[in-house]
């Protein structure tokens, strides 16, 4: 019985070597040598805050990856199904609409209406009614791929990412995996309806914030553990550089509150295999054929960083187990409240800043 059963493994071991060997990968993956992730002491500290926080529509909503709160101040979240619902007084929910794509990024612009970065459908403008207008869905003659976060400016200009247009939004972990550079930073304007790339070759463009005094935006570059900050006016307009790099974790969305700082949702602190296997592109090439059960798997831990306008990480809240709130991918800061959305959890958190 012992000699069939390792007959057996051995012909599964070759017939597993022989499907790596003659499937084509996804992805051509490039080398790279991340910096030793920084330790989590001092301002980066675990402690317990993100456990304090109120559970807004627990078991209601499936994946509200982004928030918006409206000037009733009534909570919307962008769901996996297609549907942005907005939380009840009585923590029920009700579909405001239904995009019919993946909702990601989400704000109220100044005429109430909810401006959306919908993965698939391009950035969108919802009025109060649920009528939804396709604002842009292309740039350059590229159509956007995976349009992911957005803030908007005063004179009403929105600034968006496309976080990669090689990979969809169900296959962002090739991107990850691939390591090279397909994301763009854009720049809607309401008043000519065109849409400008800002910059490009990015490494999966994620969250955008704007700053206090509106003179440059940041994006965060998600697999670069990195954010970057554009020059909008002064002596360096239309100029980029690296604003903060080797961050604890995957920077996902990144909101600014006006008042000099900016609040970034890393959905999983960084993980040692990982920063192992971007070394080996030969590696990444075969994982990326393999069932998604085998590749590496994120952190349960709840993890949110705040960071002042000269790139300074000056705060952290931490969920060290991950059971009250985990894979943070926003985090929208309203008066005196932060609330948090997830890719995958069922709820929504609401916590006061003290």
């Amino acid at each position: 019985m012992l000699k069939k059963l390792s007959a057996l493994l051995l012909v599964l071991l070759a017939a597993g070597a022989g499907y790596l060997i003659i499937t084509p990968s996804p992805i051509d993956p490039l080398a790279w040598d991340a910096a030793p992730a920084p330790t989590m002491t001092g301002v980066l500290e675990p402690n317990d805050t993100l456990m304090k926080a109120e559970l807004l529509a627990r078991g209601q909503v499936h994946g509200p990856e982004d928030t918006a709160v409206d000037a009733q101040g009534r909570v919307y979240a962008g769901l996996h199904d297609g549907r942005i619902v907005r939380v009840l007084a009585e923590d029920s929910v009700e579909t405001f609409v239904d995009t019919g794509g993946r909702p990601l990024g989400m704000d109220f612009d100044a005429s109430g209406n909810l401006i959306v970065a919908d993965a698939y459908k391009g950035l969108l403008s919802i009025a109060e009614n649920g009528a939804i207008k396709v604002l842009s869905s292309e740039a350059d003659g590229v159509p956007f791929a995976f349009t992911d976060d957005l803030d908007i400016a005063s004179d009403g200009t929105i600034y968006f990412s496309d976080a990669s247009s090689r990979f969809q939004q169900p296959d962002y972990l090739l991107d990850l995996l691939e390591a090279r550079p397909h994301g763009r930073l854009l720049a809607y304007d309401p008043a000519t309806g065109k849409t400008r790339v800002l910059l490009k070759d990015l490494y999966f463009a994620n969250g955008v914030a704007l700053s206090a005094a509106e003179d440059f935006v940041l994006v965060n570059e998600t697999y670069r553990y990195r954010i970057t900050r554009y020059w909008l006016r002064g002596d360096k307009a239309g100029q980029h550089e690296v604003f903060i790099d080797n961050l604890p974790g995957l920077p996902d969305n990144l909101q600014g509150d006006r008042k000099g700082t900016f609040w970034v949702a890393l959905p999983s602190p960084r993980k040692a295999d990982a920063d192992f296997l971007h070394r080996h592109p030969w590696l990444k090439a075969q994982i990326a054929k393999l069932p998604r059960m085998f590749w590496p798997k994120p952190i349960a831990y709840g993890l949110v960083i705040a960071i002042n306008e000269q790139g300074q990480i000056v705060r952290s809240l931490h969920d060290t187990s991950g059971t009250h709130l985990r894979m943070i991918t926003s985090v929208k800061p309203v008066g005196d409240m932060l609330y948090f959305g997830s890719l995958d959890n069922d709820r929504i958190g609401r916590l006061q800043l003290h």
